[in-house]
């Protein structure tokens, strides 16, 4: 009996591995490539699978997620033969398990040499400055080449991003000493720039300060002239309401005369001639009062002539 029940031991042990090789549960997100004596048969999908077992085999199982892979920095020549460090980054994903598995032996391998030798190939056609500042345009060239080459095998490439551009430390030392140059010029055109401006705005404000001044003493002049006009024409009207002669005005000319010659400067002035009318204007007025209560003109004398010769009737 003994060997009998090692046999059916046996044969449960085979019927159990049996069901396990036959039932596959695939994860979400997820293919298996099923294989029958070393060809493709198909691919099983996500969920629960029967396969035949000892004769169907499980070839590859992939992830249908999006992948990121880094390469390490690659060492590539410029246009003018300088050697930079450039770290790449690849999202891919599979499309296809088949395709994946049977049209290419290792396609993240695959993919990175692919991403070198397409890098070497741009960066080799631009020079350090636009490699620096053409990112954009080097990402878009690396996808369309990756994804023209990775559809047959079943993968798309859906961003190609490049983490880093390290130049040479020589040509890192010149940048920064050119950029600090750029810096320290556009600091001294500012401050010029400034100055300038500065000394526009003082001009412009001493202009109008000297405008504004200018119309202030313009308008006072005015003011001035109006006011001894106007003092003029009162002194003039009330000269002629009063109806003055000629004596009162020879008297004003007279007391006028020393404020005429009085200053430091004056040493020369003119006399007009109307001041000898007016002198005999004077003297005339001063000759007809005589110091004893009579005229002292010519004719005061001949009256007092006459009283002499006339006798007296006493």
């Amino acid at each position: 009996m003994e060997p009998v029940i090692i046999v059916l031991i046996i044969l449960v042990v085979l019927v159990f591995i049996a069901l396990i090789r036959t039932i596959q549960v695939i994860p979400q997100a997820s293919a298996a490539i099923v294989e029958r004596f070393g060809r493709y048969t198909r691919t099983l999908n996500a969920g629960l699978n029967i396969v035949v077992p000892f004769i169907d085999t499980i070839r590859n199982r992939i992830d249908l997620r999006e992948q990121v892979v880094p390469f390490p920095p690659q060492p590539v020549i410029t246009q003018d033969n300088l050697v930079v460090n450039i770290d790449t980054v690849i999202y891919y994903q599979v499309t296809d398990a088949r395709a994946a598995t049977y049209e290419v032996a290792s396609y993240i391998q695959a993919i990175e040499q692919l991403t070198v030798t397409t890098l070497r190939n741009i960066i080799g056609g631009m020079d350090l400055e636009r490699t620096l500042t053409s990112r954009e345009e080097i990402n878009a060239a690396l996808r369309g080449v990756l994804d023209e080459a990775t559809g047959k095998w079943g993968i798309r490439v859906n961003r190609v991003e490049l983490k880093a551009i390290e130049p040479p430390t020589s040509i890192q030392d010149s940048m920064e000493k050119q950029m600090r140059a750029d810096r320290d010029k556009r600091a001294a055109i500012l401050t010029a720039e400034g100055t300038r401006q500065a000394a526009i705005l003082t001009a412009e404000g001493e202009k109008q300060s000297q405008i504004l001044r200018a119309e202030g003493e313009a308008k006072a002049a005015a003011l001035r002239a109006e006011g001894e006009a106007q003092a003029i024409r009162t002194v003039f009207e009330s000269i002629h309401a009063g109806d003055p002669d000629q004596k009162l005005l020879s008297y004003q000319y007279l007391q006028m005369l020393p404020k005429i010659a009085e200053g430091d400067a004056n040493k020369l002035w003119i006399v007009p001639s109307e001041i000898g009318d007016a002198l005999k204007g004077l003297s005339g007025a001063m000759g007809n009062f005589s110091p004893f209560g009579g005229n002292s003109g010519g004719g005061g004398s001949e009256k007092a002539q006459e009283r002499r010769e006339k006798p007296s009737i006493d």
